[in-house]
């Protein structure tokens, strides 16, 4: 289901995915099947999302983020891809983030550029997360901290 207020460029949309109103998703993004995307939620070219992801609203899914499959993306969650980030930087390199298997990241966390969150981990709501998150773990704080085991 598509809302007619979305804007869906991409035609790489898995059957049962659901897009909200005032979304909108560029040509070259590939979302795969039973996903919610939520009101309000950006999602750029260069994206991959796997089966079953959950996107809250307010979320921008920058060029080299990756999303697999059963992740959970809160409210405001902010992603980034460039460590450093300059207006019409000639210099910009890109920086893949991937965000595993079964993850959860909660409202209004920060993901910095070039963080990979490791497959059933849970990042707290708030939480600026500043290096790569293991498997099965979970990290609050500012900058994120390991909590305990999940």
């Amino acid at each position: 289901m598509i809302h007619s207020l979305a804007d869906v460029q991409s035609i790489n949309i898995g059957e049962g995915t659901s897009i909200w109103q005032f979304s909108i998703v560029l040509k070259g993004a590939k979302i795969g099947g039973n996903c919610n995307i939520n009101c309000q939620v950006f999602i750029e070219n260069d994206v991959v999302i796997g089966d079953n992801v959950t996107i809250k609203p307010g979320v921008q899914i920058w060029d080299g983020v990756s999303l697999e499959d059963d992740v959970f993306v809160g409210p405001n969650v902010t992603f980034t891809n460039d460590l450093f980030p300059k207006s019409k930087n000639k210099d910009f390199e890109l920086k893949k983030t991937i965000v595993k298997k079964g993850a959860s990241i909660g409202a209004n966390a920060t993901i910095l550029a070039g963080i990979t969150i490791g497959e059933n981990s849970l990042i707290g709501a708030g939480s600026v997360v500043t290096k790569n998150i293991p498997e099965n773990e979970i990290w609050v704080g500012n900058p994120a901290k390991f909590f305990k085991k999940n």
